[in-house]
């Protein structure tokens, strides 16, 4: 089936994602939208969310798409049932792949969870953990507001950003757990500064890779996967599509990269046909 895969993110986090699913699915054609005008999802409250991600979703939608990615933690914990009910196609969030794969690595089940605000207050993750683990995990988690603001502004791989890393993560007592979530899509662009931080013997866990590792299975499943040749990616931000592309640009191995600004709302009045 060629139609497109929609991947969705409150702004250039999901791009972890996406960077996954071209190197593991080759020919599956993929729309990004990234939601920066109102980034971030974090401190705003799980209504707000929910309905910005079925707004999303409803635009994707109307642009054809097969299935659906939430790339966004904050938005899979407040909407992923939501949006689920709401429309006919598969959709998948990040909160599942990655609370299984901390539980894959994990020697002690002593977990931390690094998160937003809003996913953290939600305790989608210590939940997920708990149910599968029956119970037996240790969860804690920390809210790190001020990770995602650095990454939207492309100073991930800056001095400021090892100091912000270092002082958010200062609390913590890396005894008390081997194994770190990075519980927000932005995140793993900060992933080198936050292994330098922990010791080795922390676990560092991304959800990309189990996340598409379930797209993938999903795609079997409803016997949805593209069989053909000649796959398109394209990107479009609800907000400033400059500092998107050169995130775009330096994050993804794709040359000269399609970015557009998109109007949600024009998309759903006008049935996708302004895109196409």
């Amino acid at each position: 089936m060629k139609a497109p895969i929609g991947v969705i993110d409150s702004g250039v986090g999901g791009l972890t994602v996406v960077r996954e699913m071209i190197e593991r699915l080759p020919k599956e054609s993929i729309i990004y939208i990234g939601d920066d005008a109102r980034c971030p999802y974090g401190p705003k409250s799980p209504e707000e969310v929910a309905s910005y991600t079925v707004e999303l979703a409803e635009a994707l939608q109307h642009l054809g798409i097969k299935m659906l990615v939430i790339a966004c933690n904050t938005a899979t914990a407040a909407a992923l049932p939501i949006v689920s009910e709401a429309f006919d196609f598969p959709i998948i969030g990040v909160i599942e792949p990655g609370s299984r794969a901390a539980l894959q690595v994990s020697k002690n089940e002593k977990i931390v969870v690094l998160g937003t605000i809003g996913t953290v207050k939600s305790e989608a993750y210590n939940r997920a953990i708990l149910r599968r683990s029956d119970g037996r995990a240790e969860v804690q988690a920390l809210a790190c507001p001020n990770f995602v603001p650095i990454v939207e502004a492309g100073e991930y791989d800056t001095p400021q950003a090892k100091e912000v890393v270092a002082e958010t993560l200062s609390v913590l007592d890396s005894d008390t757990f081997d194994t770190a979530i990075l519980g927000c899509t932005h995140y793993p662009l900060l992933e080198k500064q936050i292994r330098d931080y922990f010791p080795p013997s922390v676990e560092i866990i991304s959800s990309a890779v189990e996340t598409v590792k379930d797209v993938d299975r999903t795609l079997r499943a409803f016997g949805i996967q593209n069989k053909e040749s000649g796959r398109t990616i394209r990107f479009y931000t609800t907000g400033e599509r400059s500092e998107f592309k050169e995130i775009v640009e330096d994050w993804l191995p794709i040359e000269r990269p399609v970015v557009e600004h998109i109007n949600l709302q024009a998309v759903i009045r006008s049935k996708g046909r302004t895109l196409r």
